[in-house]
């Protein structure tokens, strides 16, 4: 699991507008990865599991409770977005949690967030949203969204 951290880390910082502050730092993401209860999946740029060498280009990151996890984070590294590994990935990390005998999927993310249509067409359906609750230097305030997902 640590072999990831710098490649995440990579994603992450790349992939996140600083503006909205909603990066993790590495010490976040260490802390979270020896967690038993947090999972992960990671792609290179053809969707895969990386190889030793391969770089990573996407992750996605959840945190389970007994048979719900919240999807914390996902990624695509901006150089490898928009060729379908955000998907692969949101599609890997779906089918593992299934495996898991997980029943629900849970999110909460910006309004605003480019993401948002790859949730809604992986089946994500509005379940609340807290108004205002996201704030950036320039921007905002944004509603924070929370999206859930039936595995079962």
């Amino acid at each position: 699991m640590m072999d990831h951290v710098d490649g995440i880390m990579s994603v992450m910082n790349a992939a996140f507008d600083p503006l909205y502050g909603e990066a993790w730092s590495q010490r976040q993401v260490s802390e979270a990865l020896v967690m038993p209860n947090t999972f992960y999946v990671v792609a290179n740029k053809d969707g895969d599991d990386p190889l030793v060498d391969d770089e990573i280009c996407g992750f996605a990151m959840s945190r389970g409770a007994v048979d719900e996890e919240e999807l914390l984070l996902l990624a695509v590294h901006p150089s490898h977005q928009g060729k379908g590994i955000g998907q692969l990935i949101l599609s890997r990390f779906l089918n593992a949690a299934r495996n898991r005998g997980v029943e629900r999927i849970f999110l909460e993310m910006r309004d605003g967030n480019s993401a948002l249509e790859l949730y809604k067409s992986s089946g994500f359906v509005e379940c609340g949203r807290r108004p205002n609750y996201y704030r950036s230097g320039t921007d905002g305030p944004f509603d924070a969204i929370t999206f859930v997902k039936t595995l079962v």
